[in-house]
């Protein structure tokens, strides 16, 4: 393995508060590196000090002679005055590319930025993130580091950069709470937890199976810890005299054996107990909705009978409106026609980016929660203080006094998503909850929702998220076209994509069919199938069948309930290189089908 950079007994605090220390950690060609943690135990800070940008406490960094680093920041610095095409392209690389603008103008495109002329300060937050990933992927980095690659970003472009990450021979450090990104992606996890760092060599799903059996054997030698303390503590109390000297290691051992009884390993879990309030039958109705501005219609006619606990995902591109309809259905706009009739039940809980803005940055973080209520209804018999309420949110006492405006981005949306659940609403609205948000969060948030006796509309383009929440999707498809589909993302996604290879192979059969096929030129123009390639179509032909019974049988399996946990995880991972294949050998047999044609 060629070494790209070497981490030593590297540590990192601010004031009495340690980040990490003696952290090891080597980076080699080829590796495709994820770092998870929960939100403050600096990832991000190891991403910096790795990249210059950040000073650290002791130990070294020893990069290889003449590597090249890429960064991607969560929010990437450019200049507002200048061009998008100018913000993009690259730092010369020592010799000059002739053809740099026109592969810089190519891959804009593809990220949907085409009017790259216009200055970048018109261009929005998800704008600029694609901006700068032209700019770090066309600067051919020998390490390619992404700090929340996904946020802001819609699914399309997601999976368009899940791909090219995971084709690319690339060497990769991510931090990332996109669980999806993290498995197809990564070939290696790091997880930062209590100061230390561990490695897990494999991907997202590897490294949840084997740090589930580093907590099981860490509880079983607490445990332990626990009991010997206690021996001790009897020895501690009974020989007061026998503390000289003699007995030091002991007395030594006894006090190592306190400080390491006291890890909880259950510690900085978020804890939702909050109840919804109750919900009638009558939830909302639309009747024949319509929205424009100007020539771009939102809406166009939509009618639709909003059931009691229904859980809806809305995704869409970027600027199709998505938004727009949760104002709508707020009544924070008004439709051009058309009407929603709301249930009087219903009680709002909205969580929004937006949203984040709102709180006063002068007040403490108990005071803007004292502010809205004193105590929180848990159930009709529990109620929680304001401060009890908040340690749910992993706010310790100490925390609750830190002033708003020295919260971290994770802190703030965690401090945010409080103050909307602790109104008791049954009928939640999250626009993309999961941004900044550690990946310890997200899991009990979705447990939350799971659970949640209420109603859920959730725009988010995190695909797991998704996955796990919904009962079925709105697809925003522009043009004010919104269509329902009955299941989850991926789901929605396999559909899309089997749709599109059949439609392919359609458009290849009838042009094969209709061109006219010049006699003189049959053996003059381009040769077609050579022998070779009559055999790979025939054993496609005979493979495809066989690849779709498999995950058919598979998926049966699965839905059964009859495997374990290991057979399930292999049954799903095996499920996930199935619909990989099948769309290789789906995109490989209509290129064959189409040189037939020619």
């Amino acid at each position: 393995m060629i070494s790209y950079l070497q981490i030593e007994n590297l540590s990192k605090s601010f004031g009495d508060r340690m980040l990490f220390s003696d952290l090891t950690l080597g980076i080699y060609e080829g590796d495709k590196i994820g770092i998870v943690a929960k939100n403050g135990a600096g990832k991000s800070t190891l991403m910096r000090i790795i990249a210059g940008e950040e000073d650290y406490d002791g130990g070294r960094i020893v990069p290889r002679d003449g590597l090249r680093i890429g960064y991607l920041e969560q929010y990437p610095p450019y200049d507002p005055e200048k061009t998008i095409l100018q913000n993009a392209m690259p730092a010369p690389s020592g010799h000059e590319d002739w053809n740099m603008e026109d592969r810089v103008r190519s891959l804009l495109s593809t990220f949907g930025l085409h009017d790259v002329d216009r200055p970048a300060g018109t261009l929005s937050g998800g704008q600029v993130k694609r901006m700068a990933l032209a700019r770090l992927i066309l600067g051919e980095p020998d390490l390619l580091m992404l700090d929340e690659p996904t946020n802001h970003l819609d699914i399309e472009m997601i999976e368009w950069l899940e791909a090219y990450l995971s084709r690319s021979r690339i060497t990769l450090l991510m931090v990332t709470h996109d669980r999806y990104f993290l498995d197809r992606v990564c070939n290696k996890i790091i997880e930062i937890d209590r100061e230390r760092i561990y490695v897990y060599q494999g991907d997202y799903d590897y490294y949840l199976q084997k740090r589930q059996e580093r907590h099981e054997n860490e509880s079983a030698e607490l445990a332990k810890v626990k009991n010997l303390l206690r021996t001790e503590l009897e020895w501690m109390r009974r020989q007061p005299q026998a503390r000289g000297s003699k007995a030091k290691y002991r007395i030594d051992s006894f006090y190592d054996l306190e400080k390491r009884s006291r890890v909880n390993l259950s510690e900085n879990q978020v804890s939702l107990g909050v109840k919804s309030s109750y919900i009638g039958n009558k939830i909302f109705e639309a009747k024949g909705v319509s929205k424009s501005f100007g020539d771009i219609r939102i809406l166009r006619d939509w009618t639709y009978t909003f059931a009691r606990y229904e859980k809806v995902g809305i995704v869409g591109p970027n600027g199709a409106g998505k938004s727009t309809f949760i104002k709508l259905l707020l009544g924070e706009l008004q439709p051009d026609a058309g009407s929603f009739d709301i249930g009087q039940t219903v009680r709002w809980g909205y969580y929004s980016q937006e949203g984040m803005t709102g709180f006063d940055e002068k007040k403490k973080v108990i005071d803007a929660v004292r502010e809205i209520a004193e105590e929180v209804r848990i159930d009709e018999n529990t109620r929680l203080s304001a401060s009890q309420f908040l340690s749910h949110f992993l706010f310790t006492p100490e925390s609750q006094q830190k002033y708003i405006y020295k919260l971290s981005g994770g802190e703030r949306r965690r401090l945010y998503l409080a103050t909307v659940l602790m109104r008791n609403p049954n009928f939640l609205i999250l626009d993309e909850p999961t941004n900044d948000l550690d990946i310890v969060t997200l899991t009990v948030l979705e447990d939350y929702l799971v659970n949640f006796k209420g109603c859920v509309i959730v725009v988010s383009h995190d695909r797991f998220f998704l996955d796990r929440i919904v009962d079925h999707l709105f697809i925003f498809k522009g043009d004010g076209v919104v269509k329902d589909f009955p299941g989850d993302y991926s789901t929605y996604r396999h559909c899309v994509k089997r749709q599109e290879a059949e439609q392919r192979r359609e458009s290849a059969s009838v042009s094969s069919r209709q061109e006219p096929k010049p006699q003189k030129q049959k053996t003059e123009g381009k040769p077609k199938l050579t022998f070779k390639e009559k055999r790979e179509r025939e054993e496609l032909e005979t493979r495809l069948p066989q690849l779709e019974e498999e995950k058919r049988r598979l998926e049966e399996e699965m839905s059964a309930g009859t495997l374990g946990h290991q057979a399930i995880s292999e049954a799903a991972q095996r499920v996930r290189q199935l619909i990989d294949e099948i769309d290789e050998a789906e995109m490989r047999l209509l290129e064959l089908m189409e040189k037939e044609g020619e």
